[in-house]
């Protein structure tokens, strides 16, 4: 898709979140015939609606069918919204194309697209990848899934400008163009299969990330991952292996050290990054970053103090010989088995959230050095009734706020406190963001940091 493609077309943009204004502006720069869907009144007051409205775009308050018809070109949605919705079923009815905010982004992009999707770890490869090329003296822009729409920075970009994108599963669905001359796949399991249906529409969902590349672009694929053949046998673009447990062309580990390129860079020790998972994590990074012609010394000096991203394992501060590690993503069981696997050292952990109906029992065998337990939430009784099947010490409080006083108070030197609650944040706070950072400030106020 060229910038010449939504020129005088007219457009529905369906969903008036963050994303949805960054493409409603984005279309009106490329001179697009705009229509604003929302399930609700909008904001009249607020400068981005009053911004459009003066541009002429035309905004519309309700979200059934009849406010899509065969006059429009295109329909851009947001990721989330189903596509069992009215709209968005009669626009497929109607042989309108459904996309996504990255793809009017792309539109007008020509520099280099660095892409990287797969099920854990998006985020905080996707750091590193941006951290490693910037330490390498590289500019890139970074947004999509981490956080930023795309389309409110790809308008100054150039084609000398190095692109790197996160990106779900939700907006590769909307992505019928995309050709990263770089893709990466970190992983695949069963995720979202609310919104997809099965696995297998999941998994297609994720190879959009390389349909469409060529033999001069590259795809980089988890060596160990179950679909890592199929992918490889289907793409055209040139494939390269990266495995946590298997030496690579590009980076894996040797005994106790990181080895890239056959050059022995660095102990793993001196990683700060925690977890095996963060491990491959870190493989994947480096080899999408010396691809992109990162080197060695500046990957080494950014592993040495990259400390993760916020609310996923982020380590935060060590205190009287005591280290504390925000983990407040880890909504699920995976995450924090994952979390409490990632440490030996006699473990405080904080846990508890909204009760979903999941078996917390599964958790049981990953509670070897946890020495204490600090349960919370809807969950707090099924939490702590799987520390006595461990037969750990187990302490109720209402909140995490309660629970940080306690876990300083019981900790020793030596001691890892874990934040990673194995359960979602809604019945006590809007979201992990909100827990997590409840989390760091009353460390702070209480450790006086």
């Amino acid at each position: 898709m060229k910038i010449q493609d939504f020129k005088n077309k007219k457009v529905m943009v369906f969903g008036w979140a963050r994303s949805g204004k960054a493409a409603a502006q984005r279309l009106v720069e490329l001179s697009a015939i705009v229509t604003v869907v929302n399930g609700g009144a909008f904001d009249t007051a607020e400068t981005i609606y009053q911004k459009l409205l003066a541009a002429g775009v035309t905004f519309i308050n309700h979200d059934d069918d009849q406010a899509i018809d065969k006059s429009f070109d295109f329909l851009v949605k947001n990721p989330g919204i189903p596509y069992e919705t009215a709209i968005v079923k009669k626009a497929l009815v109607l042989d309108i194309p459904v996309l996504t905010e990255v793809e009017v982004a792309l539109s007008s992009f020509d520099g280099r697209l660095i892409a990287v999707t797969g099920s854990n770890g998006k985020t905080t490869t996707t750091s590193l990848i941006r951290d490693m090329l910037k330490a390498s003296g590289q500019t890139v822009t970074t947004a999509g899934n981490i956080g930023t729409p795309v389309s409110e920075v790809v308008g100054p970009l150039t084609s000398q400008d190095t692109l790197l994108l996160e990106l779900s599963s939700f907006q590769l669905m909307g992505l019928p163009d995309i050709k990263p001359d770089i893709a990466l796949i970190t992983n695949i399991f069963a995720n979202h299969l609310d919104y997809h249906g099965d696995r297998a529409h999941y998994v297609a969902a994720k190879y959009q990330i390389t349909k469409n590349q060529t033999a001069n672009q590259k795809l980089i694929l988890n060596a160990d991952g179950a679909d890592t053949p199929d992918f490889a046998a289907k793409t055209q673009a040139q494939v390269v292996l990266f495995s946590r447990d298997n030496s690579s062309d590009m980076a894996w580990t040797g005994g106790h050290n990181l080895i890239i390129e056959g050059e022995h860079v660095m102990p793993l020790t001196a990683i700060k990054l925690v977890g095996p998972h963060n491990l491959e994590n870190i493989l994947a990074a480096i080899t999408v970053s010396k691809i992109a012609g990162a080197t060695n010394e500046a990957i080494k000096s950014v592993l040495e103090v990259f400390g993760g991203v916020p609310h996923r394992l982020q380590y935060l501060l060590t205190e009287n010989g005591v280290r504390y590690y925000n983990d407040s993503k880890a909504t699920d069981i995976e995450a924090t088995q994952t979390a409490l696997d990632s440490f030996h050292e006699p473990t405080i952990w904080l846990a508890g959230g909204l009760d979903r109906g999941d078996d917390l029992t599964r958790l049981i065998p990953n509670l070897s050095h946890v020495k204490l337990v600090i349960a919370f939430g809807e969950t707090q009784q099924k939490v702590v009734a799987i520390a006595r099947q461990a037969h750990k010490p187990v302490i109720t409080v209402t909140s995490v706020k309660e629970a940080v006083p306690v876990a300083i108070s019981s900790s020793s030197a030596g001691d890892v406190v874990l934040l990673s609650p194995a359960a979602a944040s809604w019945d006590q706070y809007p979201n992990f963001e909100v827990r997590g950072d409840e989390f760091v400030n009353e460390l702070k106020e209480n450790l006086g940091v």
